[in-house]
């Protein structure tokens, strides 16, 4: 199988490379993550009680207000935050979350991105020409 390389909005952060965690649902940093042990701790998400540690996310759209934003910033100045966030779509605050961050976000693709990638491919995250590559 060759790489699938699928083209979103150019982004936010540095390229990483890591094990993709997808579900079809949206994403809080606030609501839906134990930022301390580092996993999915709203029961009601489709990843409870997943790792998100070392791993690249991709979710549908982002949520939530302000505090999401310096969520992001505290897990990352702690060690605490995933690879990367890859999403279908992220509002304004979770962008200025990324940048205040330094955090690599990706999003608004031509398909629906959690369909495209399964948890656990190999994927790179190249924010600065807003492409993710799934490794063969």
């Amino acid at each position: 199988m060759a790489e699938r390389i699928f083209q979103g909005h150019v982004g936010i952060g540095d390229s990483v490379t890591g094990p993709a965690l997808v579900a079809d649902d949206n994403f809080s940093a606030r609501y839906d993550l134990n930022r301390i042990d580092g996993t999915f701790s709203r029961e009601a998400h489709k990843l409870y009680g997943e790792s998100y540690l070392g791993k690249v996310l991709i979710l549908n759209i982002a949520k939530g207000g302000v505090a999401t934003a310096w969520m992001l910033y505290e897990m990352a100045a702690r060690d605490r935050a995933p690879l990367a966030l890859v999403l279908n779509y992220a509002n304004p605050i979770m962008a200025q979350g990324a940048a205040h961050a330094d955090f690599p976000l990706l999003d608004r693709f031509d398909c629906d991105i959690t369909v495209a990638v399964k948890t656990g491919d190999q994927v790179t995250v190249d924010p600065a020409v807003g492409r993710l590559i799934v490794h063969a």
